[in-house]
């Protein structure tokens, strides 16, 4: 019979993953995860899936939940069996937490914070959730996977560069050459939007408040503004800062008619949802229009949600390879149990092992 939908994405996907790959080949000789339950909250796609199967070849038993309802593909979950939970996201994440983890892998620290008190690690893949481990009195070991060089390299900079400006491009159909690109934010992931967004055609505005990264944008060529300033200007705004409310209604008041709202952040918060005004009007099936009381138009892609997942297909698998080869290695290190309580950086042993086998995978 040929694979199921769900299946044939895995198999795709992990066509793309030889870093993984060859770890899960090791895990599978040597079961360092013999024993222990991994629990999960990522998004669930098909790169997603294969680290799962690395994690259960490496002996562990793993549940998976949704790091966010908007994001979960019900195909991949179906292919990948018992302990997924998709749907409701309160509800995943406490049948996960229910299940007992000694390691947790989290993509926004909710599940951390609700079972750090019994586990023997945890990894955090997000900026945001790493404001929120660090704020708990932690009683297990921490590796802040998103701080990793290897990571912030490539996932955060290449990976969701590109992948949300896919989102952007599918849910609008629009042309990106010639408009005013703002992007709201530039850290690594910012950093990515604003170069990709330039190779496109864009002419790029950078809004960044801390003035060594504001520096750094202006060096690298892009023209620095306040968020004021750039609500006049841009044609397609892109908030990456994981702040709450980063556009408001004071930089609605500024917009021009058709602006393009996108988050790229982990959380739906960036963007002032109440201060756009009443219910939008469905122009698209990713697109709301929310009319301004002088008659101007702003359009909101999916619903202010990260969108290079909830309206594309998230990171490309090539760059997820890196990113959930430091996961395995990761929780590989934490079943040891050899780490002291509190948030650490990945070891650079683990960053240049990821590095060295993508390079041999690329022939390099």
């Amino acid at each position: 019979m040929p694979p199921s939908a769900g299946a044939a994405r895995i198999e795709w996907a992990g066509g793309q993953m030889p870093v993984l790959r060859s770890i899960r080949a090791r895990f599978a000789a040597e079961r360092p995860l013999d024993g222990l339950r991994v629990g999960a909250c990522l998004h669930v796609t098909a790169e997603t899936a294969n680290l799962v199967l690395a994690l259960r070849d490496g002996g562990a038993d793993v549940a998976l939940c949704a790091a966010n309802p908007y994001t979960a593909q019900s195909e991949v979950a179906e292919a990948l069996g018992d302990g997924v939970h998709v749907g409701d996201y309160d509800a995943g994440l406490h049948a996960v937490a229910a299940s007992d983890p000694d390691i947790v892998l989290d993509d926004g620290a909710e599940l951390i914070a609700a079972t750090h008190e019994r586990l023997r690690g945890a990894t955090e893949e997000t900026r945001s959730g790493l404001v929120h481990v660090r704020s708990l009195d932690l009683r297990c070991p921490v590796l802040a996977v998103n701080e990793a060089e290897a990571e912030r390299a490539l996932n955060d900079r290449f990976g969701t560069g590109q992948s949300a400006l896919d989102g952007i491009v599918r849910a609008t159909h629009m042309l990106l050459a010639g408009q005013t690109v703002a992007v709201l934010g530039y850290g690594w992931t910012g950093r990515g939007i604003a170069l990709r967004s330039r190779g496109a055609g864009a002419s790029v505005v950078v809004c960044e408040v801390d003035p060594l990264r504001a520096l750094e944008a202006r060096m690298e060529g892009f023209e620095v503004l306040t968020a004021l300033a750039a609500a006049e200007r841009g044609d397609v705004f892109i908030t990456v800062t994981g702040s709450r409310d980063v556009l408001r209604a004071e930089h609605f008041a500024r917009m021009k008619h058709g602006a393009v709202l996108a988050n790229a952040g982990h959380f739906d918060v960036e963007i002032s949802l109440p201060d756009l005004g009443d219910a939008g009007v469905q122009v698209l099936p990713l697109v709301e229009a929310f009319e301004q009381p002088d008659g101007r138009r702003l359009n909101l892609l999916a619903r202010g949600q990260v969108v290079n997942l909830a309206a594309a297909q998230g990171h490309p698998a090539g760059v997820m390879d890196v990113s959930f080869a430091l996961q395995a290695l990761s929780a590989e290190l934490l079943a040891r149990g050899e780490l002291e309580p509190g948030v650490q950086a990945v070891p650079p042993a683990i960053d240049a092992e990821v590095a060295r086998l993508k390079l041999e995978a690329l022939g390099v």
